[in-house]
Order: C-alpha cells, then sequence, then structure tokens
C-alpha cells in the first residue's frame, strides 16, 4: 500500500505533477486566437494526447544518447509541426563526445537527408551543425551504407559533432509513394558507458516532469508560429522570414508557408510554375500545424503525383467538396490552416500566387483548357494514397 517504499511521497508527486501539466497544456486549445470550431477545439485536444507518446518516447524512453535507437516521430496518428505529407522522419538523441555508427540500406526515397543538431532554444533543438543530403551519402551498389557520426575524424560518410550536438534526424520524402522504398537502419554507440537497465525514483520523475513540459511547450511554439502568418493570409512567406531561431529545418531547400482561410462558400486557387528541382512538395493542414489525414483525403502533391497544365503550371483548389480538378486540396472540414510549398534542390523558389474566389463562379476563374479528373480517376488516386502511406509505415 502507499507508504510501503520511501519513495511513495514523491512518485505520486512526480505522477500528480504530471498529470496537471497536461491539464494546464489543454488551455492552448481556448486562447484568443485559436479557432473556435468544433473540428478545430476537438482537434487541438487531439493533437495534445496524440502527442503525449512523442513527450514520452524523447524525454523518458528514447532519452540516452549512450543507448540510443533509431525511432520515427510522425506518422498518420501523430503529427506536429507542419509534417511532410511524404516523409518519414526517424532519429535518436547522441551526445556530441560519444562516436555513433549508423548503418543499413538507404531504401529509395526520392530526398535522404541525415542531420545532426545542437540543442536550443525550441523544443525541437536548435542549429544543424553537419548534414549529408542525397547523394552525399556515399551507398554501396547493394544499396548499404556506413555512417559516422562523431568528433573525430573518420573516412567515408561522417558528420562532425560538436560538444552541444544533441540529436541526430533523418528524413526520407518519398515520392512515389507506392513504389519507393523506406530505409531499414540502426544506430550504435561505439564508447558509451555500460548498459544499466534501473530505472530509479528520480529519473521517472524527471521523464515526466520533461515530457509533460514538452508537450505543452512545442505545440504552443506551433500555435504561436501560425498566428505570425494568420495575419498575412493568401501571402507565402519562408520560416526565415518570421522566426530567427536556429531549428532543424529540412536542408538543401525553403520552405514557403501560407494562412489560408476559406469558408464553405469559396475557394482558393493557387498558381506557380515549379522549377527544376530534385523534389518538390505541396503539404495542407489545419491549424495546429497537422496535415489532413492523408490516409484517406487528397490533401498533398509533390513532383511524383501532381499533374500540370500544358504550360508546365501547377494549379491547386482549395475547395470544400470536389472542384474535379486533379490537384484539389480538400480542406477536410476545416476553413483555416496552412499550406507548404517545399522546393529542394533548386535553384530558385518561385512564390504561388493566390485568388480567392466564391465557389459557384471557380470555374470562370481557372484558365480555358484547365485539367479536369473523373470521380472515377478520383477514387483511384485516393486507394493510392492509402496504399503508399501502409508500403511507408508498414500498416
Amino acid at each position: 500500500m502507499f507508504g510501503d517504499n520511501p519513495q511513495d511521497d514523491a512518485l505520486r508527486a512526480s505522477w500528480h505533477q504530471f498529470c496537471d501539466q497536461l491539464k494546464e497544456a489543454g488551455d492552448l486549445v481556448f486562447r484568443d486566437t485559436a479557432p473556435a470550431a468544433d473540428i478545430d477545439r476537438a482537434k487541438g485536444l487531439r493533437l495534445l494526447a496524440r502527442n503525449i507518446s512523442l513527450g514520452l518516447q524523447f524525454c523518458l524512453e528514447n532519452n540516452d544518447p549512450a543507448f540510443p535507437e533509431l525511432l520515427h516521430y510522425f506518422d498518420p496518428l501523430r503529427k506536429q509541426g507542419g509534417d511532410n505529407t511524404d516523409a518519414l522522419y526517424v532519429g535518436a538523441p547522441i551526445n556530441g563526445e560519444y562516436t555513433y555508427r549508423v548503418t543499413g540500406t538507404r531504401g529509395s526515397a526520392r530526398y535522404f537527408a541525415v542531420t545532426v543538431l545542437e540543442d536550443g532554444a525550441t523544443p525541437w533543438g536548435g542549429a544543424v551543425v553537419g548534414s549529408l543530403i542525397d547523394q552525399e551519402l556515399d551507398v554501396d551498389d547493394d544499396g548499404r551504407f556506413e555512417l559516422i557520426v562523431g568528433p573525430n575524424p573518420h573516412p567515408g560518410n561522417w558528420i562532425k559533432t560538436t560538444p552541444g550536438s544533441w540529436r541526430l534526424t533523418l528524413r526520407q520524402f518519398f515520392a512515389d509513394w507506392v513504389n519507393e522504398e523506406p530505409m531499414v537502419a540502426r544506430i550504435d554507440c561505439l564508447d558509451g558507458p555500460e548498459h544499466n537497465p534501473a530505472l530509479t525514483p528520480d529519473a521517472i520523475g524527471r521523464g515526466l516532469a520533461d515530457s509533460a513540459a514538452w508537450v505543452r511547450e512545442s505545440t504552443t511554439y506551433w500555435a504561436d508560429m501560425i498566428d505570425r502568418w494568420k495575419v498575412q493570409p493568401n501571402r507565402f512567406l519562408s520560416y526565415r522570414q518570421l522566426d530567427d531561431n536556429a531549428i532543424d529545418a529540412t536542408p538543401g531547400g525553403e520552405p514557403l508557408i501560407c494562412y489560408w482561410k476559406v469558408p464553405a462558400d469559396e475557394a482558393l486557387i493557387l498558381r506557380v510554375t515549379p522549377p527544376p528541382a530534385s523534389y518538390w512538395a505541396v503539404e495542407f493542414g489545419n491549424y495546429w500545424w497537422e496535415t489532413m489525414d492523408y490516409r484517406y483525403r487528397l490533401c498533398s502533391t509533390n513532383c511524383h503525383h501532381a499533374q500540370l497544365e500544358d504550360s508546365g503550371e501547377l494549379l491547386l483548389v482549395v475547395s470544400h467538396d470536389d472542384p474535379a480538378v486533379p490537384n484539389w486540396l480538400d480542406p477536410s472540414g476545416h476553413e483555416e490552416g496552412y499550406i507548404t510549398l517545399r522546393w529542394i534542390g533548386a535553384s530558385e523558389y518561385p512564390v504561388p500566387q493566390c485568388q480567392q474566389v466564391q465557389r459557384a463562379e471557380l470555374a470562370e476563374h481557372l484558365p480555358a483548357g484547365a485539367r479536369t479528373m473523373s470521380a472515377a480517376a478520383r477514387s483511384q488516386q485516393l486507394a493510392e494514397r492509402r496504399h503508399g502511406v501502409i508500403r511507408r509505415f508498414g500498416y
């Protein structure tokens, strides 16, 4: 019973503090700038609930840099910070004074990047101290690779760490969801201490407190960020134009982000000509920086899936019902959120032009001869999305 262990008071206090911090985090959903619609309130609370597991993963379960595991961050059931609809994010904690070996098969994702970042001012860390992008990572004829991450020079693939190095992240962006293969890899610390499996009351207390704080701080960080775009709707701006904090941004390109607000009787037309690039994508999400449910809704496109006009232009339409254009962005019940365009490996970053119109007048504002999509083709398009997600995540 309670009191049989001298640590019982501290343990119970730790659990109560954890629960109380999570209760307080819920106030984020009801702040003045948050949308008041049923779906936004509900998804705000779900965002917090979903990210409890991620906070526990980071701060309690996979937080020892001497014994790290490569675990994925986001998936269709756990999202934050404008997760790329095409992505599989994998990472592990590291210590800049240790040396690590990452081995495995690279897979065939269109874009592949490894980054090392330091701890910093944001819940996701700070500055990137080193990276390898796409062909910079040497891979053998069988697709296998070995990467050393540590402070001392090493032949072959090597990323130099600094004393403040804190996390290793591997990004895979899939263009062809159905046919591109995900990476299979592991990480090993080569010079850390002997493993000690004991979990102490102090450690569980710190882990619970840090996890709850991370949930609150990370979700608040992104809600604060989207409010900066909210005052300039339908205008694409880069993260760097609005925030000078160093963050683990995707290397090799600069995402352009736009805040949208489209009532049920309106539509938003976006037009841009994609530049030559190794990879580009359009992502679409809600106020809470969560992508829509990309398993079942048409809420993104990319350099493989998009159908361009004969002129080479990308034509996107945000509409609450199917506008019968190939590149539809389905709001999925929301009336506001964000759009992100990623141009990676491009020499320029063209900015889309936005035009908001009445839904009943949409056809009048589309270019003559604009591509259309039949109901049967749309059904096939949606079916391939879920197939590709299952292939990527294994479920």
